[in-house]
C-alpha cells in the first residue's frame, strides 16, 4: 500500500482577469507570484500559481484566467471553498487588512475550535482565513503582509455534495480520518501540516454548482513519484476512471472525477518549481515546459498583458 497522503498540493480555479487575479493574490493577500506559465491544454490562457516563497507543496493557489469568462455558479460537485491557514493571532489583522482593501468579507466565525473568516475575491471564488493554534512558520514571501501574520498556506477545503457516501470512502482510502462533525459538515484530517483538512457538506436538495469564473477547477492532493501509480490503481479500484500519469514539468500528475463530482488531482511533491527558475526568480516571466518552447512566439502573442511587477 503506498504512504497515506498527507494534504493538499495545489487548488486550482477558475479566473476573469489575469491583472486584478494577480493584483488580489499578492497585494491584498500577500502570495508569491511563483510561476507564470500557461494551461498546457488550453496555451491561450495563462495558468498562475501563487504560494509561499518558494511554491512548497501545501501553498500553491493556481489559476486559469479566462478573459471575459462568464461567471460560474458555486454549488454541489465542486469544492465550494478554500481554506488558508493564519497564525491563531492574526484574526484581527486580517478582519482589518480586509476592510481596509475593499474585500467582499463576512464576520468572523467559530468552527470546530476555530476562528474563520469567510471571504471572497474578485471573481466570487469563495474563500476563507482559519485562525489555528499549530499554524507552522513556514516561508512567507517578502510582501506587503507582515511574515508573523502571512497565510502559511492551505488549512484545506470544503466539499459540498449531493450525496457524500463515495467520497468520504474515498478520502479514508487516501488516509483521511472522520473526526469533528456539526449538523450536515463532517471533517476529514490528514497528518500533514498544511492543507491537511477536508470538510464535506451533504446537501441532497442543493442545486449543482456550474464551471465559470469564481469556481474552483480541481482539487490536487499530495503523492510521491514512487507511490503513484499505485494511487492510480486504487482510483481504479474505487470504480472511478483515472487519466495516465501526465507529466506536467514542475509535476506529475493523475487525474480523476469523484462520483461526487469533485475533480481530483494527485500531484507529486516533485520537482517543483524551481527545476527552471532559480529561487529569488520565481514568477518573473512567462514560463513554458520545453515540449511548447517551439510555440511560444504563437503563445505569447496570443495572451493578454500580464505586468507582474504590479
Amino acid at each position: 500500500m503506498p504512504a497515506d497522503i498527507p494534504g493538499i498540493h495545489h487548488v486550482t480555479a477558475i479566473a476573469s482577469d489575469p491583472q486584478a487575479n494577480h493584483a488580489f493574490y499578492t497585494e491584498t493577500l500577500g502570495l508569491r507570484l511563483v510561476k507564470q506559465s500557461v494551461n498546457q491544454d488550453d496555451v491561450s490562457v495563462y495558468h498562475l500559481f501563487y504560494g509561499d516563497r518558494g511554491g512548497s507543496p501545501g501553498t500553491s493557489m493556481t489559476f486559469f484566467p479566462y478573459v471575459g469568462a462568464q461567471q460560474g455558479r458555486v454549488g454541489t460537485g465542486q469544492a465550494s471553498a478554500t481554506q488558508f491557514l493564519i497564525p491563531a493571532g492574526s484574526v484581527d489583522y486580517w478582519v482589518d487588512r480586509l476592510a481596509s482593501e475593499g474585500v467582499d468579507a463576512d464576520d468572523p466565525r467559530e468552527r470546530f475550535g476555530d476562528t474563520v473568516i469567510p471571504f471572497r475575491d474578485p471573481d466570487g471564488l469563495p474563500l476563507e482565513l482559519v485562525a489555528h493554534e499549530d499554524a507552522p512558520a513556514g516561508d512567507p514571501p517578502e510582501g506587503p503582509v507582515p511574515a508573523e501574520h502571512a497565510i502559511r498556506g492551505f488549512f484545506g477545503v470544503t466539499l459540498s455534495l449531493q450525496s457524500a457516501d463515495s467520497t468520504a470512502r474515498l478520502l479514508e482510502a487516501m488516509g483521511f480520518r472522520p473526526t469533528e462533525r456539526d449538523r450536515g459538515r463532517q471533517r476529514y484530517e490528514g497528518d500533514g501540516d498544511l492543507g491537511f483538512v477536508v470538510d464535506v457538506c451533504e446537501n441532497p436538495q442543493a442545486p449543482r454548482g456550474q464551471p465559470g469564473a469564481g469556481t474552483v477547477h480541481h482539487v490536487a492532493f499530495q503523492v510521491t513519484r514512487e507511490d503513484q501509480s499505485e494511487w492510480r490503481d486504487i482510483l481504479v479500484r474505487e470504480g472511478l476512471r483515472p487519466t495516465e500519469i501526465i507529466d506536467r514539468k514542475w509535476f506529475e500528475s493523475v487525474y480523476a472525477r469523484t462520483q461526487g463530482g469533485v475533480l481530483f488531482e494527485y500531484a507529486t511533491k516533485e520537482p517543483g518549481y524551481t527545476v527552471d527558475e532559480p529561487l529569488d526568480e520565481l514568477g518573473s516571466s512567462l514560463v513554458l515546459p520545453e515540449w511548447l518552447e517551439d510555440r511560444r512566439g504563437e503563445i505569447e502573442a496570443g495572451l493578454p498583458p500580464l505586468r507582474a511587477d504590479e
